[in-house]
């Protein structure tokens, strides 16, 4: 008997998987944490490149996304047996851009076994430098961390494990290879075409990253390794890493095999990697100029590595999304003392009721940060505040946080307060509507009964799941003294009565 997949106390083994759904290729890694080390146990890449197989309007290539499902498949086999929660399963750039990409996604979650999520740029670019930053000795100086992927390009500055800015740019190795060598054609004009064009997507971040500065230069990708192991095979540089001489150097040597297919008696290129190899090199050779890289060295750290350490800390309780919801109350002033009331009674009641509803401690965590947050609006305007706080959760950059669980927490936010719409009350992470909605009923309680904005005691005894809907019972006469609050439950019952949710109180 294994104990695979348990979490436990420090010093038992934790195992987790990561899976990158990557522009060009898929990744699986299965690690293991046992007391304070990391250790890969399993690793699976398919070569998969989803990016070739996306057309202008944002559809995919049917034989691409039979591809992409077959090797999702390999993948969910090696998983199978671990529970939920312990696999994360993250999409990039061609996902971000993919038309209709729910449907692809039930498809991906079904041959998996495992949710899939969609992350943006930003959030992409942290979990690189999270992945990096763990393969490395902690010196505490600054690093800049470039990782070329099939659709995007991200680049971090941070130190230690934290990052200080991260940006991911619309220009990678599969998508600059279509665009500047179609058909494979290496020639001296397309370099240079492709190479200004990095240098243009990097001008909005080149005068921020030079003033910061950084002690170390880092490539995390498959593409960087490529190149570095070309570099060393030609013996174009006689010290380890990357230069932009020896990567014009190489440069020269590919314009004169003139297509990829003559690039096989190359050293250190694989097969997989030599039909997109040319866009990756104009990219990196384009970010050499605009930021002034003087040297880079490849690093085997990755997004798939930083995923594992970002799950092993949302499952030690080390969770970078908490933070992330504590700095943005700070940062748009939300009242604090009536964030913690709301908080603590949206707490408890989830907890009354979290059998009976089926809520997890991952819906718990989000009714609580949504309560955090649910005021963050008014930093705008008094007037329609809770619309406000949607947008800004919308739009914020939110560490930690996928495209669809930042989707929720701001639609959480919206629905706080004031009329319900059937058509707001789909849960933007497909597939848990129901538990979305109750969700949605205890913020909007838990606010509710904190409309006086005090500290008094809140005699509420009992909260009783019902058939469609909830009873909540007060202490004896409590009610008939805060006429207030009972119009304000006998108005909150009629409107969630308007969606199919029925509201009881005594």
């Amino acid at each position: 008997m294994t104990n695979e997949g348990q979490a436990g106390q420090p010093g038992e083994v934790e195992t987790v998987a990561a899976v990158d759904l990557g522009s060009n290729s898929f990744h699986m890694i299965v690690a293991r944490r046992q007391g304070s080390e990391v250790l890969m146990q399993d690793r699976l890449k398919d070569m998969v490149r989803l990016a070739s197989g996306l057309d202008s309007r944002g559809g995919l290539d049917p034989a691409v996304a039979e591809r992409a499902i077959a090797c999702l498949e390999r993948f969910g086999q090696r998983l199978r047996g671990l529970p939920h929660g312990s696999v994360r399963a993250v999409g990039t750039n061609t996902l971000r851009q993919l038309r209709n990409a729910d449907r692809f996604l039930q498809r991906a979650e079904a041959a998996l076994g495992h949710p899939v999520e969609i992350i943006g740029g930003r959030e992409e670019a942290r979990l690189v430098y999270l992945g990096v930053a763990h393969t490395l000795a902690d010196e505490g100086d600054r690093r800049l961390v470039i990782d070329i992927g099939g659709g995007s390009t991200e680049f971090i500055i941070g130190a230690r494990f934290e990052t200080e800015r991260a940006e991911s740019l619309e220009m990678g190795c599969v998508s600059f290879t279509r665009r500047f060598f179609p058909r494979g054609r290496l020639t001296r004009r397309a370099f240079e075409a492709a190479e200004l064009q990095a240098g243009r997507e990097l001008q909005p971040l080149v005068g921020t990253y030079r003033r910061l500065g950084w002690a170390q230069a880092l490539g995390s990708s498959g593409t960087i390794l490529a190149l570095s192991r070309m570099v060393e095979g030609l013996e174009l540089d006689p010290e380890p890493g990357l230069t932009l001489a020896s990567l014009e150097a190489l440069r020269e040597r590919m314009i004169r095999k003139k297509r990829s297919a003559d690039l096989d008696d190359l050293p250190g290129l694989n097969e997989d990697r030599r039909p997109v190899i040319a866009g990756g090199l104009a990219v990196l050779i384009g970010a050499f100029r605009a930021l002034g890289i003087e040297r880079l060295h490849p690093s085997d750290g990755a997004l798939r590595e930083g995923v594992v350490h970002d799950l092993l800390g949302r499952i030690r309780h080390e969770d970078v999304r908490g933070r992330t919801i504590h700095h943005l109350r700070e940062r748009f002033a939300v009242d604090a003392e009536q964030a913690r009331r709301v908080q603590a009674t949206a707490d408890w009641l989830a907890e009354q009721v979290a059998d009976e509803l089926g809520l997890g401690a991952d819906d718990r965590d989000r009714l609580s940060w949504a309560a955090e947050l649910h005021e963050i609006g008014l930093a705008l305007s008094h007037a329609k505040y809770h619309k406000h706080g949607e947008y800004i959760l919308d739009w914020a950059d939110l560490p930690g946080f996928s495209r669809p669980e930042q989707q929720e927490l701001a639609r959480l936010v919206r629905l706080h307060r004031r009329k319900l719409k059937p058509s707001l009350l789909k849960d933007p992470r497909p597939g848990d509507d129901e538990g979305f909605r109750h969700l949605v009923v205890l913020l909007r309680l838990a606010v509710l009964l904190h409309r006086p904005r005090t500290d008094d005691p809140l005699p509420l005894e009992t909260v009783c799941p019902r058939t469609a809907g909830l009873e909540l019972i007060f202490a004896d006469g409590w009610l008939d003294a805060h006429p207030l609050t009972r119009a304000d439950l006998e108005a909150e019952a009629a409107e969630l009565k308007r969606v199919g949710v029925r509201l009881a109180f005594a």
